[in-house]
């Protein structure tokens, strides 16, 4: 395991656990429900899955990096990752899990994306997620849903809410502390003479260890990191101010220039979608 992410705990999976399961069917589903702050301890599947979030907000972080991923919103994760998912809100999950190297993984990225999810999408996981497991007739019906729902996934879009970690360790380190605290506003200069290095290389390492720049960075690790605070109902003006934004206007301008919306917008109209607000 990377030294940059550091599991607190780790478990084992019991084989007749949906995503261990050794048997003729290609697919298995799951429903359950976490309450706010808890915590699923780290872990790997033997299936690769899509976890799907109907409320609350999850931060799933692997080696990797981190992904958060927002209520109504999916993540795609390839078998045998090791992971952690904390959960800010009550999480309503529901899964779906596929033997690896078939055709159905296939048809998702190669690597961990969180997804946009259809309507029509949404109603095919929740209704898989409910069948009970086990029973022939229920896995036929399950088999038939997700063959629309593959069909559904080919027009997918990847969104933007990964936050890559850097292999190199004075970026790993600068990373670990902004994620610990994304309000520090120090220059990649300051920076420089805490890690031992010049501003100039890690101007360079950064770009090549994430693909962004610090700034870039350090931006998106502000917006994800707003996304549990406003799923448990904080207000905007706290998490504008708690994360380092001089104004509420400075922080709503930076979540919608990425994301897309404003904080409220993205959170209502998808809840509205789903029927879970009047």
């Amino acid at each position: 395991m990377n030294r940059k992410y550091q599991l607190t705990r780790r478990m084992t999976l019991p084989p007749e656990h949906p995503g261990e399961r050794r048997d003729t069917h290609a697919v298995a589903a799951m429903a359950k429900d976490y309450s706010d702050n808890a915590v699923i301890d780290g872990h790997a599947h033997r299936r690769s899955q899509l976890v799907f979030a109907s409320t609350g907000v999850m931060t799933v972080t692997t080696d990797r990096g981190t992904w958060v991923v927002p209520p109504q919103r999916a993540l795609w994760m390839p078998a045998g990752i090791e992971h952690e998912i904390r959960a800010s809100g009550i999480l309503r999950m529901r899964t779906l899990y596929f033997e690896p190297e078939t055709e159905i993984e296939r048809a998702f990225p190669p690597e961990c994306s969180v997804m946009e999810v259809t309507p029509l999408m949404r109603e095919l996981i929740l209704r898989a997620a409910s069948l009970e497991i086990g029973e022939q007739v229920q896995q036929a019906r399950l088999e038939r849903l997700v063959a629309v729902l593959l069909d559904e996934a080919q027009s997918l879009s990847v969104l933007s809410l990964h936050l890559p970690i850097p292999d190199d360790p004075r970026l790993a380190r600068i990373c670990a502390d902004l994620i610990a605290d994304p309000s520090i506003d120090l220059t990649l200069a300051e920076w420089g003479r805490t890690v031992g290095a010049s501003a100039r290389t890690l101007t360079r390492q950064f770009l090549a260890g994430t693909g962004m720049t610090f700034t870039q960075w350090r931006q998106r690790a502000r917006i994800l990191a707003s996304l549990p605070r406003l799923a448990r109902g904080e207000s905007i003006i706290s998490v504008a101010l708690g994360l380092g934004y001089d104004s509420p206007s400075a922080f709503g301008a930076m979540f919608k220039r990425t994301l897309g919306a404003t904080p409220a917008a993205y959170f209502n109209s998808r809840y509205e979608s789903a029927g879970l607000v009047k």
